[in-house]
């Protein structure tokens, strides 16, 4: 008896339950599944610039940054790579300046004569200030022992 009144008293709520769900209007029901950044180009500049900026900022804060920046599809304000250097300077990295420059310099893409010189040009007082060497000054942009192909003889 107690179970045939519970079973009845469940199906009372489950047919009560799907009433009041099909009742809500379908605009409510939906949700909103893009994410629109509202925020300019100076206050994105000036975010990252902040979070580089920070006295406190570890390697890995350091490199997860680096990696978002490489992660979109811009090349860095060079105010941007300037802050971003003097965070590897003060986390004692020299390796990840060199490798965010080439990053930099990877960035550019198609127009890399044209971007390329204009980054370095912008960065060579923080260069020569930190006493960081450009990947093409190290000769990291050559290959070390490549051989001749043997197909262009």
């Amino acid at each position: 008896m107690f179970r045939s009144a519970l079973t009845r008293v469940s199906h009372v709520a489950k047919a009560s339950l799907l009433e009041a769900s099909s009742r809500i209007p379908a605009a409510t029901a939906s949700r909103s599944m893009s994410k629109h950044s509202t925020e300019t180009d100076a206050e994105f500049d000036a975010r990252y610039e902040a979070y580089f900026s920070r006295p406190d900022i570890d390697g890995w804060e350091v490199r997860k940054a680096m990696n978002d920046l490489c992660g979109m599809d811009l090349v860095p304000e060079p105010k941007i790579i300037v802050a971003a250097l003097n965070a590897c300077r003060r986390c004692n990295d020299y390796a990840l300046a060199v490798r965010f420059i080439e990053a930099i310099k990877d960035k550019c893409g198609a127009k890399q004569k044209e971007i390329y010189p204009y980054v370095l040009q912008e960065i060579q007082p923080t260069l020569a200030q930190l006493g960081i060497s450009t990947p093409e000054e190290m000769g990291y942009d050559k290959p070390e022992l490549a051989l001749e192909s043997v197909y262009d003889q």
